[in-house]
């Protein structure tokens, strides 16, 4: 029998009555999901669909099939306990982590079943190697400067670490919890802050569902304005963090130029929206304002020039021997371990992985503008750097034709209030990388449950991975590659 006949399949901003998604038992779950992972579709998502967690209820799992554009859903029955899917799916290991802290069932055989996010200051484990001349490095939670709460624990032989454990948890806000107790007036702030350097992915994801689950489709124009706004936050961010890194490598010149150009780009979202997070803008149906003549030539003047700019300066930056040597091989994360651990966006795709929402699921207008998906293979803080320069190059391109004509018509549609009984799910590609929302409606159309998962709860993986065999000295700047969010992780 196909592992897929234990699953249904819907495509990404799509809908389905709950009825439909089949309920087996566990043993049935757990080898239909190796199967489907062998045959390389993706975990986004895994976790207790009880409602509130209690009591031990059944789990579901969205497995992502990137070749063929669909996500495949499955439940399994209430159970207290189940075989860990972590020794065999590290991609797992996580979402395993998570179901027992939320909802009480044990995966029997989990490595490290810790807490993620409901830390206990003074009884947290870590582990811990010995020998002789072995030494710990505690870092955090508290950091210098403004950066959220979080904490690295290194296990070090002299300068060389050989092993970096993340513990987050400090930023935990219950987002899930209010969104679930919606949809309301506040739900879709709550999703903006899920990660507030990502507030339009999250925005798109949450309007998205709720679009599915009630019948929706934006306007063309809204969906067009919706596009220019998630490209113009990846390049604020990607600008910034090529910036970050030349700054972490030690060559300001381009530490400075990339600085105010991303104050370019967080200049344009204050323009369309009043605020330089792209906040506040979005709304169920399409979005609250519109890009009028003045606002859209001014807007194509700021891309136009920084297609030359980001360019210039990219060129200095990467054209510098200095520079290249401190990045090439430092913070090496290989394709068989993004493969193994789900890692998505910018850092998959520097490891060579062909991985990209916007390409495989694509929704709203970039069913019909493709922006090319760039690739390398060494892993490294160079390859991440280089994905984000030429990833911004890509976007700059898609704007500018975007913004040349952009389609007549009103902004937003009607979106209605959810069906009854319905699940969807909705995937963006945000800078980091893909964000899921799985959101479930009760008899009476109100969320039961609002599942979200942000890339960074994926990645932080890969930067205690490209740490290891490397000096502890290369941290801020691998940290900085792969600049995860804190808060996104711990919702």
């Amino acid at each position: 029998m196909s592992p897929t006949s234990r699953f249904a399949s819907i495509r990404n901003g799509e809908a389905l009555d709950f009825s439909m998604i089949p309920v087996v038992p566990m043993d049935e779950f757990r080898s239909a999901i190796l199967k489907m992972a062998a045959a390389n579709h993706r975990l986004c998502a895994l976790f207790g669909a009880s409602k509130d967690g209690r009591p031990p209820g059944g789990l579901l799992a969205v497995l992502a099939d990137d070749i063929g554009g669909k996500l495949y859903l499955a439940a399994s029955r209430p159970v207290a306990s189940y075989p860990s899917l972590t020794p065999d799916l590290p991609q797992a290991h996580l979402f395993e982590r998570e179901i027992h802290e939320d909802c009480g069932i044990v995966p029997e055989g989990h490595p490290w079943l810790k807490p993620v996010r409901q830390v206990p200051p003074d009884k947290v484990a870590f582990f811990q190697e010995r020998g002789a001349e072995v030494h710990e490095v505690a870092v955090g939670p508290i950091h210098a400067g403004i950066i959220e709460p979080g904490h690295f624990r290194f296990q070090c032989h002299g300068e060389t670490v050989h092993h970096l454990e993340i513990q987050l948890g400090y930023q935990h806000r219950g987002a899930e919890r209010l969104l679930g107790a919606g949809p309301d007036r506040r739900s879709l702030s709550v999703a903006e802050s899920i990660c507030g350097d990502t507030a339009v992915a999250h925005a798109w994801a949450y309007c998205a569902a709720k679009e599915a689950l009630a019948g929706a489709a934006p306007s063309l124009r809204g969906e067009a304005i919706r596009a220019i706004l998630l490209e113009t936050e990846r390049l604020a961010n990607h600008i910034g963090d090529i910036g970050a890194i030349s700054n972490d490598a030690g060559y300001l010149p381009a530490t400075a130029y990339f600085g105010r150009m991303r104050g370019d780009f967080l200049n344009m979202l204050m323009v369309v929206s009043g605020n330089r997070y792209g906040k506040g803008i979005l709304k169920p149906g399409g979005t609250l304002f519109d890009i009028p003549d003045e606002m859209r030539a001014s807007m194509i003047e700021t891309v136009r020039r920084s297609i030359v700019q980001v360019k210039e300066v990219g060129e200095m930056f990467f054209g510098e021997p200095s520079v290249i040597s401190r990045l090439e091989e430092t913070g090496v994360v290989s394709r068989k371990l993004c493969e193994d651990l789900g890692l998505v966006g910018v850092c998959a795709r520097a490891a060579g992985a062909d991985r990209d929402v916007r390409q495989d699921h694509p929704l709203g207008l970039f069913r019909f503008r493709h922006i090319p998906v760039i690739r390398l293979n060494s892993g490294d803080v160079f390859a991440r750097a280089m994905v984000r320069f030429l990833e911004a190059q890509r976007s700059l391109d898609f704007l500018r034709g975007l913004l040349d004509h952009l389609p007549e018509g009103t902004t937003t549609v009607p979106c209605g209030e959810p069906g009854p009984n319905r699940l969807a799910v909705s995937l963006i590609e945000g800078w980091r990388g893909e964000i899921c929302h799985v959101a479930k409606t009760g008899r009476d159309g109100r969320y039961e449950w609002h599942k979200a998962v942000d890339p960074s709860f994926h990645n932080w993986i890969g930067v205690a991975m490209a740490m290891r065999g490397g000096e502890i000295s290369d941290f801020p700047l691998c940290n900085k590659s792969f600049n995860l969010s804190y808060a996104g992780h711990d919702l």
